[in-house]
């Protein structure tokens, strides 16, 4: 039972002859502003004299009897400011002070005068001091912590090192925080720490890497013994069975001690220590039921490892103020009356009675746990409660084994207690189920002859449950997370320190202190939820018994087995040192070396002692090249290099004798510097590379074959001038140094004539390395201005080149190709003349097959390459050419086989054009082949879209409109009509949308870029035994071309018109992204890249890819792929579907009509917005790339004629059946809650009143087992719109179900219900769904005793 009331949290004692109730009273001192945040709690008996109280009081807080006065302070408001009177012999129940409550007391000044502290002398007993001390704090240099302590953060009172306080720490491995806390807590105890010492660990038996107890042996003669500040805990959470992902999960400190612990006496079954934690830690306490009317008790025993502790009851706006009013509640039984009483089987009958627990046992090592976390139901959070609580340093728990049982307030039931199943607490049969637990009390009766013995057996006790507090493990932060530290006490010293992960330091009382709690402002329920605060969690205290109190074992009392284990790990650790000094005197460079013989840069990372010396580590770096069999030792030798320049900065000669760590100046964590293994062959000597040089790669160009040699390197300096610079390439290059031309490339694309003979190297801009090209001919182009030179062309284009590999589809020109032709034309091999009947050239000539390919592969090569100034002339290319010279290129053979013969060609600089006036007739030709080839070529896939269907020319070569039955009023035609209204259509410049697809034109032209169109193509084969039958291009190409321009030179070797095949460039990993932007250059690629080439018809400005999906909503698979289709910014959804018409019918059977079908949005599977007919892409509707829709194909005519129409899939739910019916769609006029049911009414049949409605969860069909339905689902949400919380109804799509509320659940036998969940749970998982909705639960703490976490578990 739960108390939500202030005035339910002690229930209201019901006098009878067995029992006395008790009084609990609360004294808050107001009397100095440090103490008035101070209670003292008193838990009296209801027959206790005022006089009593008084001197009781007087104890409890400090102060001399008489000098002070006790006022009522019920409530926040003092009703009665009359002084009790502490003289008087009435009890303190005919004075007014009930039993049922929270009876609460000011402390006042008497006549004005503050009271007396009560002096040492005074205290006679023992029992006094104590209780002195677990009052208030003393008056003089009393602290409040609520207001001087609000800091998040703890603050240490010194920090020291490990040498000063002799402790070591642990390192957190990411959020292990509350483990490091716990196990320091544990090595700090110790019987615990002298037990697990004496248990021997037997390898043969157990592997010690899941040995939980052998690595806490480990941990803790680490902890003892070793020298570094902190140590890892890695070991034993690898026994725990967890690998690193637990150590990001932080858990609950107690929680981890609970299981911890259960997995600790599943290990040491068997063994002496088997039942070391029930000894530490275990006490026991009585869960009990008793009669008020004839005194029988039920009861039973159970057993705590901790005691949970309560900061703020339930629904209560004030918390505990301490430790002992928290225990006084724990305690506090309830009464069991009205519709809750309790079946006596005495009086057999139901009876008002009380129910409570009550300790029997303490155990000697006790935990407290303050349950600061709770949860928000307002909020549905969970929230951190960090009001203040103290506790004391010495707790006396004599007061809470006592033979009465009428405790303090609060019905927290133990963890463990089982104070939940009580309809067995009231049996004789759970009596006798103790019957033998250590002679505990057996008896039902309380009015048996043992009572006074029981009582004298308590008594007895009572003086020796003097508890001493050693550890406060310490939460900082909030529910949402935080940090846990503990502060402990050690046994050895008296001394406070604070652990906390790999710091610990000394801290003092005052520090303790400052765990209390306390936050500023309203102490309302909910005012701390999420404030982040430093507070104490957990609390562990040892019984004050000299008899059993131990100390740590000495070295020499050690067992045999842990004097090994300390000596082995001082070993490990004198190991590990000598390592680490040995790393920190090792010096680690990148190391590169050209292997002489595959000529390709290897790296990897030297390693080298800093005394080795230069020829010691030559040895090292040619083993770890793996040089052996390539080249000599005495042939190589260590330089050092600059990696990112390419540069050698200086050899060593003469010092290879010298320790490294001199050459490379000391051991560094990173260096400026690199080193490379140099390699000569035997009758070569290596050159001396001296600081200060530069170096020069020097490449000789040949004009004739416009070739470039490989580079030749050249060490100069940078004061010397071009003149003595050409002196000392001319020796180099035995090329005369008069004719010599030396070009710099300074950067990228930056290439300048060196033609000041006076100027020096450093004023022309040389560098570390530096690449210069010469030429050395007596040629005229020497003579020419130099940006106008053969050399600066061959320069420039060869700066720009750029090595690209292409992947080229199964179709491939020639005669596949050709034999594409014949299928699209609707002709075979034997009408080949029918064929070629369907294509003419200008003068009306019938021309096969064949030459029209080699002709236009021809023409659009020299199409492709004029330099074309189109400005001013309305895009008319033919007024405006210009002549130049050219090459001849060869044309693709007219064999079936040609393939090979047309990669072969090199296609450079701008191509003259000798007749002007042919020009235009070679376009219209051309315009001619191209629409030809287009519509015979290309598969189904391509013509898919009727964007891509093709002009056919006539006779006259006239380009007519496209016969694909679009309307007036379809973009594509508008548009196409548009672009013939000119001459000639050309490629956009600007580029609109960036953010969308570019646009491509048919004609494939763009001004200005043909000046770079270097291209030179050459098979490749894949290497032997890749599997990759796949024909591949390797494409030298200017990387300066458009896409646009590049995909032209693709044409002839993938087989058709650009515009009917997409670019792919392949990422790492094989990633392929398409390339659309046809204005873009190459520049983004670079050498070896990959392209995968795939047919299909490329995009155009302000089109999109449109992923087509089949929306079936009563089938398993509600989303079935279906097409590929493009749509265009600016169409309506009516043009969209009459496009998608003949791609239904062509590629997926789907006979429609336009009104028999609907486009609609798609959010992952889930159907939304319906697409009205007049709606714009682009204007009504956001579309984007790789978008995707919904067709729905209709059952009659479309019902959605406007966007204020709603449309949801509604589904019935059938009760007495357990069956779900199919969906049906109802369209609303409006958002209303009753047209809604009007329309569900009207579709079923149910009569309006008997409605009900849910909204679905989850992902489209938002399946749910028939099992849960009918509770699960919040049935008939109070609201009067579908737009509004919980629903949210805002668009079209939605799934609601629906029922009968007058319809009863069909009543299942257990063995239907077995086997329908059978069937519900095969359905569910079948559509990817779970049997049962539930929300995320955090992941619990688990320790694995074999270290698997699939094998047996022990878990809390």
């Amino acid at each position: 039972m739960v108390p939500s009331e202030e005035n339910q949290l002690v229930p209201k004692e019901v006098e009878s002859a067995a029992e006395e109730p008790r009084v609990l009273c609360i004294i808050q001192d107001t009397t100095n502003s440090k103490t008035v945040n101070e209670r003292v709690t008193l838990n009296v008996p209801a027959s206790t004299p005022l006089k009593k109280l008084f001197e009781d009081v007087a104890l409890k807080v400090g102060y001399e009897n008489g000098t002070f006065d006790l006022v009522w302070g019920n409530g926040d408001n003092v009703t009665d400011m009359t002084p009790i009177d502490q003289n008087s012999d009435k009890s303190i129940l005919d004075a007014g002070f009930e039993p049922g409550k929270k009876n609460f007391l000011h402390l006042t000044d008497k006549d004005g005068e503050q009271p007396h502290i009560m002096q040492e002398e005074s205290g006679t007993t023992e029992d006094s001091a104590q209780d002195r001390f677990i009052g208030p704090l003393p008056r003089e240099g009393s602290i409040s912590c609520t207001n001087n302590y609000v800091s998040q953060s703890y603050s240490y009172s010194s920090v020291l090192s490990k040498s000063e306080t002799g402790y070591v720490g642990l390192v957190n491995q990411a959020m292990t925080c509350y483990l490091n806390s716990l196990l320091q807590t544990l090595f700090m105890t110790p019987e615990f720490r002298n037990a697990l010492y004496k248990w021997e660990f037997e390898e043969s038996e157990e592997d010690p890497v899941t040995s939980i107890p052998y690595q806490l042996q480990r941990l803790f003669v680490l902890l003892q013994t070793s020298k570094k500040r902190a140590i890892e805990t890695t070991d034993v959470t690898r026994s725990f069975g967890w690998d690193s992902s637990e150590a990001w999960q932080q858990h609950d400190v107690q929680e981890l001690c609970r299981v911890m612990f259960d997995a600790l006496e599943q290990k040491w079954k068997q063994t002496e220590q088997a039942d070391l934690i029930n000894q530490l830690y275990q006490g026991k306490l009585k869960d009990y039921v008793r009669c008020l009317e004839c005194g029988y008790e039920g009861w039973r025993i159970d057993t705590y490892l901790d005691i949970p502790l309560v900061i703020r009851p339930y629904g209560s706006n004030q918390a505990f103020a301490s430790v002992e009013e928290a225990l006084h509640a724990f305690i506090q039984p309830e009464i069991l009356d009205g519709p809750n009483q309790y079946f006596c089987e005495r009086c057999k009958k139901k009876c008002d009675a009380r129910k409570g627990l009550r300790f029997l046992h303490f155990p000697y090592l006790l935990t407290l746990q303050l349950k600061r976390f709770d949860f928000d139901y307002t909020t549905m959070h969970r929230i951190k409660l960090n009001d203040r609580m103290t506790f004391p340093e010495e707790l006396d728990m004599s007061i809470f084994i006592d033979v009465e049982d009428e405790k303090s307030p609060q019905t927290e039931s133990c963890t463990d207690s089982g104070a939940e199943n009580e309809g067995s607490c009231h049996s004789d049969q759970m009596s006798n189920d103790f019957s033998n637990d250590d002679g505990v009390d057996e008896g039902i009766c309380l009015e048996s002859n043992s009572a006074a013995e029981r009582i004298a057996k308590v008594g007895s006790e009572k003086n020796s449950l003097l508890y001493e507090l050693f550890s406060v493990m310490v939460h900082s932060g909030s529910a949402a997370g935080g940090h846990y530290y503990a502060c402990i006490k050690s046994f050895s010293d008296d001394q406070w320190y604070s652990f906390n992960d790999q710091h610990v330091s000394k801290i003092t009382q005052e520090d303790i202190k400052k765990t209390y709690g306390g936050s500023s402002g309203s102490r309302g329920y909910y005012s701390s939820a999420f404030a982040s605060s430093t507070n104490a969690y957990m609390l562990i205290y040892r019984l004050k018994d000299p008899a059993r109190n131990a100390k740590f074992l000495e070295s020499h009392e050690y067992p045999d087995h842990i004097k090994q284990l300390v000596q082995k790990e001082r070993e490990l650790e004198e190991q590990e040192k000598r390592q680490r000094e040995i790393e920190r005197n090792t010096c680690k460079i990148k190391l590169f070396c050209m292997h002489p013989t595959k000529q390709i840069m290897m790296e990897n990372k030297l390693e080298v002692h800093k005394d080795k010396t230069l020829k010691e580590a030559v040895g090292i770096a040619y083993k770890l090249m793996d040089l052996e069999d390539a080249v000599p030792l005495d042939c190589c030798r260590l330089v050092k290099y600059d990696e990112f320049h390419d540069y050698l900065e200086r050899s060593y000669e003469g010092e290879e004798d010298t320790p490294m760590g001199l050459l490379l100046g000391g051991v560094k964590s990173t260096y400026m510097f690199d080193l490379l293994l140099e390699t000569r062959r035997p009758d070569q000597i290596f050159q001396c590379y001296k600081p200060g040089e530069v170096m020069v790669k020097v490449h000789v160009v040949d004009l004739k074959t416009e070739s470039v040699a490989p580079p030749i390197s050249v060490r100069a300096y940078l004061n010397q001038t071009v003149s003595e610079f050409k002196q000392l390439i001319s020796k180099a290059t035995h090329l005369p140094a008069e004719t010599t031309r030396v070009v710099l490339e300074r950067c990228y694309n930056d290439l300048r004539l060196l033609n000041v003979p006076s100027k020096t190297l450093k004023a022309e801009g040389f560098f570390r390395s530096n690449k210069v090209f010469i030429e050395s001919s007596e040629s005229l182009d020497r003579h020419v201005a130099y940006t106008d030179s053969h050399l600066w062309r061959l320069l420039d284009r060869h700066a720009n080149t750029i090595r690209l590999y292409v992947s080229l589809p199964e179709k491939s020109p020639g005669s596949q190709f050709r034999q594409s032709v014949y299928q699209k034309t609707g002709a075979d091999l034997g009408n080949l003349d029918e064929a070629c009947e369907r294509v003419k050239g200008p003068a009306g000539n019938m021309k096969c097959v064949e030459a029209i390919l080699e002709e236009s592969t021809e023409k659009l090569k020299s199409l492709s390459l004029q330099q074309q100034q189109q400005e001013g002339d309305n895009g008319d290319s033919s007024k405006s050419t210009e002549a130049s010279d050219f090459e001849n290129i060869e044309s693709p053979s007219n064999e079936i086989d040609s393939s090979a013969s047309v990669e072969n060609r090199e296609l450079e600089n701008q191509i003259q054009i000798s007749d002007p006036e042919n020009l235009q007739s070679e376009e219209r030709s051309d315009s001619d082949v191209n629409n030809d080839r287009s519509t015979s070529s290309v598969d189904s896939d391509i013509l898919s879209s009727s964007h891509s269907s093709d002009t056919l020319c006539n006779v006259d070569s006239a380009p007519i409109p496209l016969a694909n039955g679009l309307d007036s009023h379809s973009i594509t035609s508008s548009r196409r009509s548009k672009a013939n209204q000119g001459k000639k259509e050309t490629w956009d410049t600007a580029e609109e949308d960036s953010g969308t697809d570019s646009e491509y034109d048919e004609s494939g032209k763009s001004r200005g870029e043909t000046q770079y169109v270097y291209f030179k193509s050459e098979p490749y084969t894949a290497d032997e035994g890749s599997g990759d039958k796949q024909k591949w291009l390797v494409v030298h190409v200017d990387k300066r071309i458009t896409l646009s321009a590049f995909k032209q030179q693709l044409e002839p070797f993938v087989g058709v018109p650009s515009s009917h095949f997409k670019v792919f460039r392949v990422y790492a990993n094989n990633q392929e992204f398409e390339s659309v932007r046809l204005n873009e250059t190459l520049s983004s690629f670079s050498d070896d890249n990959k392209i995968t080439i795939r047919l299909g018809r490329a995009l155009k400005k302000g089109e999109y890819r449109v992923k087509v999906y089949q929306l079936l909503v009563n089938e398993p698979e509600p989303c079935k792929f279906l097409l590929d289709a493009v749509f265009a910014k600016g169409m309506t959804v009516r043009q969209s579907k009459e496009e998608l018409l003949p791609q239904l019918r062509e590629q997926c059977g789907l006979d429609l009509t336009i009104d028999r079908f609907r486009l609609r949005k798609k959010t992952w599977k889930n159907p939304g917005t319906v697409f009205l007919d007049y709606h714009i892409y682009e204007e009504d509707i956001n579309i984007s790339s790789n978008w995707e829709v919904f067709l729905e194909i209709l059952d009659g005519i479309e019902k959605m004629k406007s966007m204020s129409q709603l449309a949801v899939l509604s589904r019935r739910w059938r009760p007495s059946e357990m069956k779900l019916d199919s969906f049906q769609e109802v369209v609303l006029e409006s958002s209303g809650v009753e047209e809604l049911k009007e329309k569900l009414s009207e579709l079923s049949g149910i009569p309006l009143e008997n409605i009900e409605f849910a909204k679905g969860r989850g992902t489209f069909p938002c399946d749910i087992s028939v099992l849960e339905i009918h509770q699960d689902l919040d049935w008939n949400p109070k609201v009067s719109t579908l737009n509004v919380w919980p629903l949210y109804i805002c668009d079209d799509g939605a799934v609601i179900f629906y029922r009968d509320k007058t319809e009863e659940l069909m009543e299942l036998t257990d063995e239907q219900r077995n086997e329908l969940m059978k069937k519900e749970s095969s359905r569910l998982q079948k559509t990817g769904h779970r049997v049962t909705y539930s929300p995320r639960k955090e992941k619990a703490l688990k320790i694995y005793l074999d270290g698997a976490p699939n094998k047996d578990l022990i878990q809390d």
